[in-house]
């Protein structure tokens, strides 16, 4: 896989607590930021996916009525 630079500025406290972890893991900084991107494009990718699963079922005409999410939301309420 092809690597490229990339830089963007952080806040000298954050670079600081990135390094500190960085000397706590005994790793370097550019392994930790990219674990971080990895991670924040696995979330980002699974959310987008639930979007779209979401969508796709409310569009099959797959939901609950209104109604119905109104008297769980009642019973929710109760049970406290």
């Amino acid at each position: 896989m092809e690597k490229q630079t990339v830089s963007f500025r952080l806040a000298s406290d954050k670079v600081s607590a990135l390094d500190a972890l960085a000397g706590s893991l005994d790793r370097d900084r550019t392994y930790l930021l990219a674990e971080a991107v990895q991670a924040y494009l696995d979330t980002q990718e699974w959310q987008l996916a639930q979007i779209r699963a979401g969508m796709a079922e409310a569009d099959a005409g797959k939901v609950i009525d209104h109604r119905k999410i109104k008297a769980m939301a009642a019973r929710w309420r109760r049970r406290k």
